[in-house]
């Protein structure tokens, strides 16, 4: 097994360090991927570095009817967030209400995720489950 000697300055590397480039409708490439782990033992080797071809990772399940609402919803969300951010008109009560519950128990803490919580739910009571 090769082992990798980090500069100094680094302690260690973790996660997708390089993914396949998508080209012409196909995955070229590979998975670079680091691991770390964190856990106590008396071996000194604690960091591995693997490569995964690209074709590895192809799904093998059809894509559910859930799953496809469930994208629905979010490319659906996020485009209202984007646009209200936007928004002239919306900007100045979305930045007086959220500063008004940010410090509050339960509070959102970035306006980010303040106006998304408010697309969600808007989102939401348009469109019931059932």
């Amino acid at each position: 097994m090769g082992k990798v000697k980090y500069s100094t300055g680094i302690e260690y590397v973790k996660g997708s360090l390089a993914k396949p480039k998508v080209k012409e409708g196909h995955q070229c490439g590979s998975y670079l991927i680091g691991t770390h782990r964190e856990a106590a033992t008396t071996n000194s080797n604690c960091t591995r570095l693997y490569v995964r071809e690209a074709e590895t990772y192809k799904r093998t399940t059809p894509v559910s009817t859930e799953e496809l609402a469930a994208r629905g919803r979010f490319a659906a969300v996020s485009a209202a967030v984007a646009a209200r951010a936007k928004d002239l008109n919306k900007m100045g009560p979305d930045k007086t209400a959220f500063n008004a519950q940010k410090d509050l128990p339960g509070g959102k803490t970035t306006m980010r995720s303040y106006l998304w919580s408010l697309e969600l739910a808007a989102w939401d009571d348009a469109h019931p489950q059932g």
